[in-house]
């Protein structure tokens, strides 16, 4: 089978996928992703896909599993996974409009993750529209939370993975147009500063100001990063009324390494800031949602071996490495299974008001998806 001549029309594409960028889908939103994931799975069944509906978790959007028809139906295959979830708030389409220019196109979600989800369902409708069988049955799975950790489609992810020989996860394709077979461990804690309430002017010495107490504590956190763990503050809520000492101030913070022991190693220390004195002020800090480091193994290096090898019939070489930052792929690779990631277009900036993929890796990265789909037994 020749790859190249499969006809991925980039024009057509972004044309496609333009209504899935200006469905803004906030993870705190669980309308907008769910309707997100609707629209998604409407174009995942006018291309055969079988779609089942799956509620969302409480205060989190929908998710959807869509079966595509095979003769080995119900068999261990092929799972794609995407998110539907992005970081960007309603109205970041102001800001951040769905435009192209020369070899890039922005977006809000373009690049993490409805760009590569869209380009792994393109793949298969150009494999159908050729006449080529898939040796394994696919199944691609939508979800809605990856964005904070999956808390609450974790064992969803987990107990569909069980079912299937192999899963690829369409995340941004790395900088150098390379994939991730292993990802760092992640974890979230929660953080709570408590202080004692006084007027704010009257008598302010009376008081003890929990954002105070959050700020001391922010850089002793950020300050126990090391080569082999991180620590960083990202979210931060204090006070209610400017003329009152704020009685309590909570945070999230977010801790990366390499190694699972690291990790732990990290949440010990993080755990031993716990305070709280004879007056009820204090500091309190709790673990939140974790992602377990996924390390290579044989299985995910084949798989990469053989997209290495797919990507080489291409013209492209296909680096891999283990990728800090999280997704859904700890989770699989992390029970075992063989999960090939980052393998959508690539591009840059995701995260940010400049987020954008190159145009030219949309066909290049769907003829590898299609490579793998159709060889993969």
């Amino acid at each position: 089978m020749d790859l190249s001549a499969l006809p991925f029309d980039t024009t057509s594409m972004l044309a496609r996928l333009r209504p899935w960028i200006e469905c803004e889908s906030p993870t705190y939103d669980p309308a907008a992703v769910s309707r997100a994931v609707a629209l998604a799975a409407r174009d995942a069944a006018a291309a055969g896909g079988q779609v089942d509906h799956i509620p969302g978790p409480d205060g989190l959007g929908d998710c959807a599993r869509i079966r595509f028809p095979h003769r080995d139906a119900g068999t261990p295959g092929i799972l794609v996974m995407g998110h539907f979830d992005t970081v960007h708030p309603i109205g970041t389409l102001e800001k951040l409009a769905f435009r192209q220019e020369g070899n890039l196109c922005w977006g809000p979600g373009l690049l993490d993750m409805k760009g590569g989800t869209f380009t792994a369902l393109e793949a298969l409708i150009q494999l159908t529209r050729a006449g080529i069988e898939t040796p394994l049955p696919i199944t691609f799975l939508f979800t809605s939370d990856e964005e904070i950790g999956s808390p609450g489609t974790r064992t969803l992810i987990e107990e569909e993975a069980k079912t299937h020989k192999y899963v690829l996860v369409p995340e941004p394709g790395l900088a150098d147009k390379g994939v991730t077979t292993g990802r760092y461990a992640i974890a979230r804690y929660k953080l709570t500063a408590y202080g004692r309430a006084s007027h704010a002017g009257a008598t302010l010495k009376e008081g003890r100001s929990a954002i105070r107490e959050m700020a001391r504590r922010i850089p002793e956190i950020e300050d126990m990063t090391s080569d082999d763990c991180t620590f960083s503050v990202g979210v931060v809520h204090g006070g209610q009324w400017v003329n009152c000492v704020a009685t309590t101030c909570s945070g999230e913070a977010l801790s990366m390494a390499k190694r699972q022991e690291d990790l732990d190693r990290g949440t010990t220390r993080i755990l031993a800031l716990n305070e709280r004195r004879e007056d009820g002020t204090g500091f309190e800090v709790k673990t939140s949602v974790v992602r377990p480091v996924w390390e290579p193994n044989a299985g995910s290096m084949a798989l990469h071996a053989l997209a290495k090898s797919i990507a080489g019939e291409l013209g492209f070489d296909l680096p891999h490495r283990s990728s800090p930052g999280g997704s859904d792929g700890n989770f699989t690779g992390a029970l075992g299974i063989p999960t090939l990631d980052s393998l959508g277009p690539c591009g840059g900036d995701y995260h940010t008001l400049n987020e954008h993929i190159r145009i030219d890796t949309l066909a290049e990265r769907g003829r590898l998806i299609a490579g793998l789909m159709a060889r993969l037994s």
